[in-house]
């Protein structure tokens, strides 16, 4: 006799992700946490923007998400909740132009957003003659800098407001100079109404100091002197002189702490930048009230919709500005 198996349906396995704190221990505040999926068939470069994306939004993050095409949106959020999930990154190629949606669980808003062009980490590496990506780069997570949001109206306040809520807020007074080495900017153009996403690492370089005096701090290697006549001689040859011009047109800061082997606080430092990616051009087309539902309060592309809603319209992008603080 033939014997009938029961299928149970499998829900989304379970993420594994370091075990990290829901409440930071200086302000107390709740930690935002994040996962990073897509939804549909998506071509295989979008699917490396999203493990890309997953690497930026570290360490307070699934980095490792396990995702199947049969999970609905209800499947993530089972698995979110227990986690302390308060933001999902969704990306997605609905037609010719791929979107990315960024949302507030677990009720929303959630805004969507048409990726105009996007570059991979590979592809920003290739690009760079020295690429730089210290160890340890990941283990806290960015600053965010937003630029030109203001000048805008409720829909990039609120989105701006997402933004920041998305990353852990920082303590001026507490934070660890030597936990900022990354930054995400984001920058909004009035004219072409498109965002610029840049992630950077942040490297502190001593001003003053020559380029061999600094890889002999880092490396700690004996320098080869069979060939000098003096010890200055290493310090001052030519070619390997004081890069003094080049920190002149660098913002300089003066350290409180030292940071390193080579940033002490008695000493003036250069604060330099270096993208190590992704990169994305973004425009903003729709705000959702719920969590990629409810009634759309903002559409680029129905302004006359938007414009007949009048006062209304604006109460609900009120309302989702609260929500997304409240939350």
């Amino acid at each position: 006799m033939a014997r009938f198996r029961n299928k149970k349906k499998k829900m989304l396995e379970t993420p594994v992700v370091k075990k990290q704190p829901s409440v930071d221990h200086l302000t107390g505040e709740k930690i935002p946490k994040s996962f990073v999926f897509s939804r549909g068939k998506v071509p295989g470069s979008l699917k490396q923007l999203e493990l890309d994306l997953r690497k930026t939004m570290l360490p307070h993050t699934a980095l490792k998400l396990k995702e199947k095409r049969r999970n609905n949106l209800k499947d993530f959020l089972n698995v979110a909740g227990p986690m302390g999930v308060t933001h999902f990154l969704m990306l997605s190629k609905p037609k010719s132009v791929p979107h990315l949606r960024v949302a507030r669980t677990p009720q929303g808003p959630t805004l969507t957003f048409e990726i105009q062009e996007y570059a991979l980490v590979a592809d920003v590496v290739r690009a760079q003659a020295r690429p730089r990506c210290p160890q340890g780069i990941f283990n806290n997570p960015p600053l965010i800098v937003l630029s030109g949001f203001g000048s805008g109206g409720q829909h990039l306040k609120l989105t701006t407001i997402m933004f920041q809520n998305i990353f852990p807020a920082i303590d001026v007074n507490t934070v660890k100079l030597s936990s900022c080495q990354r930054i995400v900017l984001l920058n909004y153009n009035t004219e072409t109404k498109l965002i610029d996403f840049r992630h950077y690492s942040i490297r502190l370089q001593p001003i003053g100091v020559s380029r061999r005096i600094r890889k002999f701090v880092q490396n700690h290697n004996v320098p080869d002197l069979r060939n000098l006549k003096d010890v200055s001689d290493f310090v001052t040859k030519a070619g390997f002189g004081s890069e003094s011009e080049a920190d002149e047109e660098s913002a300089t800061v003066s350290l409180i702490t030292d940071i390193g082997k080579e940033n002490r606080a008695s000493m003036k430092s250069a604060v330099k930048l270096q993208e190590i990616g992704p990169r994305m051009t973004l425009r903003l087309v729709k705000i959702e009230e719920g969590l990629c539902s409810g009634g759309v309060i903002f559409s680029e592309y129905e302004k006359g919709k938007e414009e007949s809603q009048g006062c209304h319209g604006e109460d609900k992008l009120s309302t989702a500005e609260e929500a997304t603080e409240a939350n």
